[in-house]
């Protein structure tokens, strides 16, 4: 069975020493903020994850969630309610939510190495609490003064959750098609018909009542997206007064069958006229959507991280332990039978991408959730303009470098177990297999990557990309005669110039051919994801020195920084290679030439 031990010092680090997070916070109004009470919040949190939700992890996958078929009713696997109660009642829900609604009123970034450990301890479980926050952040942008007064509180407190009702069996990504209808009735609520799909935490036994947030088309409505409104449909109907009634015409039908997060309860939803309220203005459903799912596409981003990282902790427990061969330069641990695995080249090549990835993706995700605090809270306007500008910009390349990388270090860290990896025994094999829907839900890597150029560059003409460069090339000006990290300073500014002149080049071929953007966005989006994580790499070794950290970690910094920059910086030509390479590899075989 794997195990998770949060990994609170570089927490800390990245926080405190590479973010300067606690200046941040007070600089930004979140006087409570301290650092100590920072402190006691890491503690805390590692304390629950750690010894509660840790230990179910195991159990959600093997037992997973049941569906009454006579009911429509779900059960969680066994301890999961036990432990969203202590969650409620350690305060969690509510860290950084809105004191006027209950919440502590933290800043987001500080909730944000709660999330991870989440994430990494039981990530079918953090599925459950994970989309209130979308909802709540709907209804503090959109909601109605009722709306946010009726709703908002309990799911601060967790005494009710939040879902996102989005997805049709007929319509994936193009929500255009949607056919769910929204009926107005006479006392100005809505009569909801429909069937969604892929809704997780739909139904589950967790809480009295869950607040679906629901795409519908009104009588009225535009064709397309144009015409798209969202709905607050409760499971237990809620009048304006906040008085609970009667059941709603909502109901799980099914429970989907999943490759992973069997403990997170997958539903199709049925509403056979459910009673809701229009949230925000008519047929402008899709900018309320995109609150939420900007904050739910950041948070998936660490699922990708939290796994990873518990993936590598146990596979690097194990390269110590197993014993296998001797190094090939020569005995290393001669009281032994045979060396233990770290000693062999390979093995430490994937444990390396495992700890660069991680500890430079934890640097990244946290950058965003700094900026989220920014954009949100900063006096300056300029400061919060492009805070806003680079989190548009930052979001795709979080959500989905993070969660491919998340595949490919599980997939590291089994291997590191050999064949003992691919058993359910050690775990493993669950890591790997929970980190593969990472990369779909919440929008696929393919769907970010288009977002990413075809948007966020293309059409908003580069303003977060260039917010970007001016940061990293700050940074460079600051430190290219810092002797610590001076080597990084020139290959990072190469790799900007050249992630410039790329985005130019597909956008003067863009121009002539729409296609270009379709073949360039995945190549370009991780090629954007490496340089950005070569730059908070360079930013660690940096802060690392000015540190008061042990020399050892310091050394581990600068290790693997090198490692980085050797070794995984580099796969970067091979993405240029594919974007210059334009559309014809790609759009030449004629479709039923794929049959040939």
């Amino acid at each position: 069975m794997s195990t998770y031990k949060a990994p609170l010092t570089d927490m800390r680090f990245v926080l405190f020493d590479v973010l300067g997070a606690e200046a941040q916070f007070q600089r930004l109004g979140y006087a409570d903020a301290t650092r100590d009470v920072l402190d006691a919040v890491l503690e805390e949190g590692a304390r629950f994850n750690e010894t509660v939700l840790a230990p179910l992890n195991a159990v959600g996958d093997q037992i997973g969630c049941k569906h009454d078929k006579a009911t429509g009713a779900v059960t969680t696997p066994p301890g999961f309610k036990q432990a969203y109660d202590q969650f409620v009642d350690g305060g969690w829900s509510g860290l950084t939510a809105e004191t006027q609604f209950g919440g502590q009123g933290m800043p987001h970034a500080a909730g944000v190495p709660l999330k991870e450990m989440i994430d990494a301890a039981n990530l079918a479980w953090g599925n459950f609490p994970l989309l209130s926050h979308g909802a709540t952040e709907a209804l503090l942008h959109h909601g109605e003064q009722w709306q946010q007064e009726v709703f908002l509180k309990p799911l601060v407190e967790g005494r009710w959750t939040g879902t996102m009702c989005l997805t049709e069996p007929h319509c994936g990504t193009d929500l255009g098609l949607l056919k769910t209808r929204a009926e107005p009735q006479a006392d100005g609520s809505y009569s909801i018909s429909g069937t969604k799909i892929f809704i997780t935490a739909g139904e589950h036994d967790l809480t009295d009542n869950i607040i679906h947030l629901v795409l519908a088309r009104l009588p009225d409505a535009p064709a397309g997206s144009k015409g798209i409104s969202l709905f607050i449909v409760p499971k237990v109907k809620v009048a304006r007064d906040g008085s609970v009634g009667d059941a709603n015409a909502v109901r799980c039908g099914s429970l989907e069958h999943k490759m992973g997060i069997h403990g997170s309860a997958t539903c199709v939803m049925n509403f056979d006229g459910a009673q809701g309220y229009l949230i925000g203005e008519p047929n402008k459903g899709l900018m309320a959507m995109f609150t939420m799912m900007n904050t739910a596409r950041l948070a998936v981003g660490l699922q990708g991280l939290g796994l990873s990282d518990r993936a590598l902790q146990n596979a690097l427990r194990y390269s110590r332990d197993r014993l296998q061969m001797r190094a090939l330069s020569g005995t290393k641990f001669p009281e032994l039978p045979a060396d233990p695995i770290i000693v062999h080249p390979d093995v430490r090549r994937m444990l390396l991408t495992c700890k660069a990835l991680v500890e430079g993706g934890r640097a990244m995700g946290y950058d965003a959730a700094l900026l989220v605090d920014i954009a949100h809270a900063s006096p300056d306007e300029k400061e919060r303009v492009e805070a806003d500008a680079l989190i548009g910009f930052m979001t795709p390349i979080v959500k989905a470098c993070l969660t491919e990388w998340g595949v490919e270090c599980t997939y590291h860290a089994l291997q590191c177990f050999g064949g003992h990896g691919y058993i359910a025994e050690h775990g493993m094999e669950q890591l790997a297999r929970d980190a593969r829907i990472t990369t779909l839900y919440e929008g696929t890597t393919g769907i970010q990557a288009l977002d990413l150029l075809g948007r966020k560059v293309m059409q908003l003409q580069g303003a977060g990309l260039q917010a970007m460069l001016a940061k990293i090339e700050a940074f460079c000006a600051q430190n290219e005669n810092n002797a610590a990290v001076s080597e990084f300073v020139a290959p990072l500014r190469k790799a900007c110039g050249e992630w410039l002149q790329l985005t130019m080049s597909v956008g003067k071929r863009a121009a002539a051919n729409a296609d270009e953007v379709g073949a360039a966005s995945y190549d370009y989006l991780f090629y954007s994801g490496y340089v950005c994580l070569a730059y908070w790499w360079a930013r660690s070794v940096a802060a690392a020195e000015a540190s008061g950290q042990s020399q050892a970690f310091k050394d581990g910094k600068r290790e693997t920084a090198r490692f980085y920059f050797a070794r995984l910086l580099p796969r970067t030509q091979a993405h240029k290679a594919a974007i210059d390479s334009g559309t014809a590899p790609l759009m030449a075989l004629a479709a039923e030439g794929f049959d040939a």
